[in-house]
């Protein structure tokens, strides 16, 4: 018998992620992309891997500070893990760079331009000079370092350049500076609407004017990445709210786990950083090009160059939601389930912004984890709290960078005069629900809606995700429950109908699994998550493998289980799809389930089936279900945009070779407007079984 602990069966968690990564970097290196939609792949790598490096890297040094030598199903030591993440990166850096490089060439051929201030001509330059007394001298800070000018804390994603100065009057004497580059100064400064300058070419020029009688011998650029992954024990916070507070503050002044260093560090620069921050030499990055590729954002959205983007695409409302019906009539009748981005979160907005104005509403309950800035969602929930409904809302404080954003949403509900929940005892709450209480005739009517994404209007337009609205008394009778569990004391913590994480969900995956095990040959398991770590979810698909049952697996990101194992994964396939949207629904279909399709808020990880409150929601809707059957079928096939996982932990882009291409986002935005363009004089069931069947031939 095979021996399914062995840690040769299991990826590491981090080196998946890094991966992952990988496979956004290859969207930017994709030569048939536009060229601002590669740099936006860019900016997206840079911004994934600063992350990595505040909670994933960090995690692992204090891990390896405390002694601790085995963190995972693979059991790589900590001290394993850091090398080879060290490693993967470096080897991946050089790539990085040659990609940025040809990117922005291939911008300058379109005439958007990043230059140094060395590049500019003399008319550029003195229109710079002004620009820099005016706009960034009053604000930067000069810092100089010695004796009586001790070295100074820089927060985490600090940037700045370092300066070795001599005195004009003894130039023998020489100094080293610091000129901290604060936020409110963008990243490039724009000359015109397409050239951008980078800003520490132009600070370095007035170095005479920050630090007077001195003058440069040499400068590079800095970014310093600390530990940001907030440690709060809520159970000793008598004010959660202000506890979160200072943990914020506190995330500024984290460990540092990270120094990148411009393409003009040499070592003495490097050595004098180091001396006083004593970074771990291995953690010191040395760029060719130029620092934080994040900030790449600033020039994706230059309005001037949108058509070097990928083509946008308008999300589309469809039958039987296009019509002026209210949307509380139209759940009376059926059960509704939408795409995003395809189908519009207009509707899902709408829902609540409905509620707050009808009058028949008695109540709107409510979990938000992202809600986003100008949220209309929460702007509709102050509304309907000051007009006098009863207005519960879960917000979760603990959303990781999300924290602030929150906190002021729950001070503006609370003033309202909403009854606002900040979070249950040791848990995060993740579950995506909304339900409306209604009077109809004197009786009360509910109606619900469970999401796989986030109550956010912004990132609906990017993220795939699904939204399920249903007046099934079954499901809104439930979904009561669960908002009393969050508002109350509750032991037991069961739902009839819905499955709540933490006690619930992992035992109805694993038994959802076990019973395609019993079925051999004749079972059958999709399964659609961002990320699977949980060692016994793993156990049991290697299992189900086994005994025969075929499973597809869409893993967008971290994939510990590995495929194609001789004698232990041979039926399972992974791929992972990377493109012009974030895959982030969750939904699983088994065949031999009475209910067979699912939905869900949680990933297949010990911290979403364990250590948050979640949801899982079977689909009862023969429309829904077949919708969902169709969409995981219709990305099983795509072979434009996926990679499949090999057995040794690496991804192999799949080839269209002669079979018919297949984009799985670019078909459904097509499908989507076949079927908009088809019903747009006609709201009528019939245009709606028209919509449902154009889905179907996907």
């Amino acid at each position: 018998m095979i021996n399914l602990k062995n840690p040769n069966l299991y990826n590491n968690r981090e080196l998946s992620w890094l991966h992952f990564n990988t496979r956004v970097l290859m969207q930017a290196q994709d030569a048939s992309l536009p060229p601002l939609e590669r740099l936006k792949f860019l900016a997206i790598y840079g911004t994934n891997l600063d992350e990595f490096y505040m909670i994933r890297v960090a995690g692992l040094k204090k891990l390896f500070s405390a002694g601790i030598i085995v963190s995972g199903a693979d059991r790589l030591t900590p001290l394993e893990q850091l090398r080879e993440i060290r490693n993967y990166i470096r080897t991946e850096q050089i790539s990085v760079e040659e990609c940025l490089k040809e990117v922005l060439s291939k911008l300058e051929i379109e005439g958007l331009h990043v230059k140094s201030h060395a590049d500019l001509s003399l008319e550029e330059k003195i229109h710079l000079n002004k620009f820099f007394k005016d706009n960034i001298y009053p604000v930067i800070t000069p810092i100089a370092i010695d004796v009586t000018h001790p070295f100074p804390h820089l927060n985490n994603l600090s940037f700045g350049i370092i300066v070795k100065l001599f005195d004009n009057d003894d130039t023998s004497v020489e100094r080293f500076g610091i000129i901290r580059v604060p936020r409110v100064i963008n990243r490039f400064i724009e000359l015109g609407n397409s050239t951008y300058i980078l800003v520490e070419t132009l600070v370095a020029e007035h170095v005479t004017d920050l630090f007077p009688g001195y003058s440069l011998i040499k400068f590079a650029a800095f970014r310093v990445t600390r530990n940001a992954d907030l440690e709060i024990e809520d159970e000793e916070a008598d004010d959660f709210m202000e506890i979160l507070e200072e943990g914020l503050k506190l995330r500024r002044k984290g460990a540092m786990v990270r120094l990148e260093i411009g393409s003009r560090g040499d070592e003495e620069i490097i050595n004098f950083f180091n001396h006083h921050t004593n970074v771990y030499e291995d953690d010191i990055y040395k760029s060719s090009t130029f620092l934080n590729l994040s900030s790449l954002w600033q020039i994706v959205g230059n309005k001037n160059f949108a058509h070097l983007l990928a083509a946008p695409y308008m999300p589309r409302i469809l039958p039987p939601l296009d019509n002026n019906e209210n949307i509380f009539t139209t759940l009376d009748k059926q059960d509704i389930l939408l795409f995003h981005p395809y189908e519009s979160f207009e509707p899902v907005v709408k829902f609540i912004q409905n509620a707050s104005k009808d009058p028949d509403v008695v109540s709107i309950k409510m979990t938000l984890y992202r809600s986003g800035t100008n949220s209309p969602i929460v702007q509709a929930l102050i509304n309907a709290s000051e007009s006098g409904k009863q207005v519960t809302v879960m917000v979760e404080l603990k959303a990781r960078f999300d924290e602030e954003n929150n906190l002021l949403w729950a001070r503006a509900l609370e003033q309202s005069g909403a009854h606002v929940i900040y979070g249950i005892k040791g848990f995060k709450v993740h579950a995506k629900a909304a339900l409306i209480t209604r009077r109809i005739n004197g009786s009360l009517k509910q109606y619900a809606h469970l999401a796989t994404g986030n109550y956010n209007p912004a990132t609906s337009k990017i993220y795939t995700d699904m939204s399920y609205f249903t007046s099934k008394d079954e499901i809104t009778n439930d979904l009561t429950r669960f908002f009393h569990f969050l508002t109350g004391f509750s032991k037991k913590g069961f739902l009839d109908e819905l499955y709540m994480a933490p006690a619930q969900i992992k035992p109805k995956i694993l038994s959802l699994i076990d019973n395609e095990t019993r079925m051999g040959e004749e079972g059958r398991i999709i399964a659609k998550v961002n990320s699977l770590v949980d060692e016994n979810v793993i156990r049991a698909l290697y299992k189900a493998s086994q005994a025969g049952v075929k499973i597809d697996l869409i893993v967008r990101g971290i994939c510990c289980l590995k495929p194609t194992v001789e004698g232990v994964s041979e039926n399972i396939r992974v791929i992972s799809i990377v493109g012009k949207y974030l895959e982030h629904s969750r939904a699983f279909y088994f065949k031999n389930d009475a209910t067979q399709v699912y939905i869900s808020s949680a990933d297949w990880m010990p911290r979403n089936l364990e250590k948050r409150v979640e949801l899982l929601t079977g689909i009862k809707d023969e429309a829904a279900k077949e919708k969902i059957i169709q969409y995981l079928r219709l990305q099983c096939s795509d072979n434009m945009l996926s990679h499949e996982l090999q057995s040794d932990g690496s991804y192999v882009k799949i080839k269209k070779e002669d079979t018919k291409a297949v984009n799985n986002h670019k078909m459904l935005e097509d499908f989507v407007t076949r079927i908009a363009k088809a019903t747009k004089n006609d709201s009528s069931a019939e245009s709606a079984l028209l919509a449902n069947k154009l889905y179907s031939e996907s």
